[in-house]
């Protein structure tokens, strides 16, 4: 009796089971499973204060994540399965920590990119966010001499995850 209990029990959970359907992926990204092309635009820099270089490294690090990451193929077509968009609404340099009232002992560099994320396969659930990320330097250094590192080191990888996680890992 206890052999059949325990039978029918698996052969429930086997025929629930067999309903449902999860996506794996060693990256953690859910696609939808039509999906096969994305779009990048090239990410437009609006800030007042802005480096020259910066649309150009966000726009290719989000591209190189997004198909170094997924089975997606980047196209340069309006109607990618999935499409992103976007432009630099602030780039700013700001005292982040002061040692006494007249002195700076740490800069700060913050960086916000508006982005609109487009799905046009599965649930069609896309998104409008902006992204923020800051990277703190020593205030004796001049912003110029510091702002590429933190950007390519610090800001640029951080939001290209950011916006990533936020399209692909459903947090």
């Amino acid at each position: 009796m206890g052999r059949m209990k325990t039978r029918l029990g698996l052969l429930a959970v086997v025929l629930l089971m067999g309903g449902c359907k999860v996506n794996y992926s060693t990256t953690g990204a859910s696609i939808d499973p039509e999906a096969k092309t994305v779009n990048v635009t090239f990410i437009e820099n609006r800030a007042p204060l802005n480096n020259p270089l910066l649309s150009q490294k966000v726009t290719e690090a989000l591209k190189t994540k997004i198909t170094s990451q997924t089975r997606l193929t980047q196209v340069n077509e309006p109607n990618a399965d999935y499409e992103f968009k976007g432009y630099i609404s602030s780039y700013t340099f700001t005292n982040a920590a002061v040692v006494n009232t007249e002195q700076a002992a740490t800069s700060r560099l913050t960086v916000t990119i508006n982005i609109t994320f487009v799905k046009r396969v599965g649930d069609k659930k896309g998104y409008q966010q902006s992204f923020s990320r800051s990277a703190d330097f020593p205030a004796s250094k001049l912003p110029s001499d510091v702002e590429n590192s933190l950007l390519d080191q610090t800001i640029v990888p951080q939001m290209t995850d950011d916006i990533f996680n936020r399209a692909f890992a459903n947090w």
